[in-house]
């Protein structure tokens, strides 16, 4: 069942319900009296994506927007990461799993919910790979309660169209295309199209490990348990758009980086093993290639797709930032030594001297099943439609990032231990 970290009074809930009556009768509604215009669901807010889109939209919007967050807290899901954000009287969380019908039902139930954005997944591929099951249950039958929920309370008093303003927006993976090509040991100049040109900002220097890029039509070849449920649970969205008509989106994103981000992750790894002491684990030779996006720019594509993103269509958002992994791994080597060896109050966090610091600490292990070589997006399509291209240069994202890990070395504490550990053990331990 749910429990409430903070409950919502009624009388709230059938104003705010009065108020986006009156806006729809009266379109130049502009009357700002502490009432909320939008009721966003968003499923595993307490996550690394999730909690960073939750504070992403509390920030713009303010009390325009009222936010539940649904989340079952399993490993990667952290009421720390939305501690703040629970501290306003326009955010509410609900401890709940999406398979969960009966918790989904209570909340359509009582509240106007707008927006479904449904981030709630298990996520990681090689827990994908040690327990399959997990992944299917959640990410496939998960996102269809979520989905009849919607359409069951969405429904016009006709019963055969949707009331306005509604839509539920999967948030889906760059994985679910499979692997591209990698051409060549070094990334190439892209040549980028000239539509993209009066939207991609001062972002000259862009360069790719291949000529083929995902786009919204290519087609769908996931190559890991997860990818696979991921992918299902995307044609299980779009057949409730073509079969019922519910009003849908999808976006599919590349390799997220940022705050709040679980240790399990390459770039956190990364961070709390040098922080440790630890060897770091690179899987086979470390030349698989992904497009990297700094999450916050990732929130402001979901908010472009969720206000005005047409309907029924699909949205691939990707950072324009490839690298390979060794290159990343030896880049957050760099950056954490000269913090280090600049700026003395972070010593403290350092379990080794600092010129333990250099790529001795790099450790080859086995490469993991069906490892895909290289992910790459081209985000053309959201880029032209609505103006969204990535803002954060790879050269600044991942500077950004290690600070705000050494700045929350508590919050870094508090997800590592216990099952995490366990579970790097398993990982790594005898690879």
């Amino acid at each position: 069942m749910c429990g409430n970290a903070k409950s919502v009074p009624t009388f709230f809930v059938f104003w705010n319900l009065v108020y986006k009556l009156f806006c729809k009768l009266h379109r130049n509604c502009n009357l700002s009296i502490g009432n909320y215009m939008e009721t966003y669901l968003v499923t595993g807010g307490a996550g690394f994506i999730g909690s960073n889109f939750v504070k992403y939209i509390r920030n713009k919007y303010g009390n325009n927007a009222f936010i539940i967050v649904l989340d079952a807290l399993t490993y990667a899901g952290n009421l720390l990461n939305i501690n703040e954000d629970l501290s306003h009287d326009n955010v509410v969380f609900i401890k709940g799993d999406i398979r969960d019908a009966e918790v989904v039902s209570s909340i359509f139930g009582k509240y106007d919910v707008d927006y479904v954005v449904n981030f709630a997944a298990e996520s990681h591929v090689d827990r994908s790979i040690s327990n399959p099951k997990l992944f299917l249950e959640t990410n496939i039958l998960g996102t269809h309660v979520m989905l009849e929920a919607a359409r069951k309370y969405w429904k016009s008093d006709d019963g055969h169209t949707y009331k306005d303003g509604k839509k539920f927006l999967q948030i889906s993976t760059d994985e679910v295309y499979g692997s591209l090509a990698k051409e060549g040991s070094e990334p190439r100049q892209l040549n980028v199209k000239d539509e993209l040109l009066r939207v991609i900002g001062s972002r000259k220097n862009l360069k790719a490990f291949g000529s083929e890029f995902f786009t919204e039509q290519t087609n769908l070849a996931p190559r890991s348990p997860y990818s696979s449920s991921k992918a299902s649970a995307d044609l299980i969205v779009m057949a409730y758009h073509e079969t019922y008509g519910l009003p849908v989106n999808i976006t599919r994103c590349s390799n997220n980086y940022g705050p709040y981000q679980f240790p399990e992750k390459l770039i956190p790894l990364l961070i709390n093993n040098i922080l440790e002491g630890k060897k770091l684990p690179v899987y086979g030779k470390g030349e698989n290639v992904r497009d990297w996006l700094y999450v916050d720019d990732h929130a402001k594509g979901i908010d472009a797709v969720l206000h005005n993103g047409r309907i029924g269509e699909v949205y691939n958002i990707g950072g324009f930032n490839e690298e390979s992994n060794i290159n990343i791994v030896k880049l957050v080597i760099d950056i954490l030594s000269k913090i280090m060896k600049e700026e003395p109050k972070y010593r403290t966090l350092l379990k080794n001297d600092i010129d333990s610091i250099n790529e001795d600490l790099i450790e080859f292990v086995t490469d993991r099943p069906g490892h895909d070589m290289r992910y790459a997006i081209d985000p053309t399509k959201i880029a032209v439609e609505l103006g969204w291209f990535p803002e954060t240069p790879f050269s600044i994202g991942i500077e950004k990032t290690i600070r705000w890990y050494l700045d929350n070395n508590d919050w870094v504490k508090s997800v590592t231990s216990g099952e995490y550990q366990k579970y790097y053990d398993e990982m790594y331990k005898n690879r």
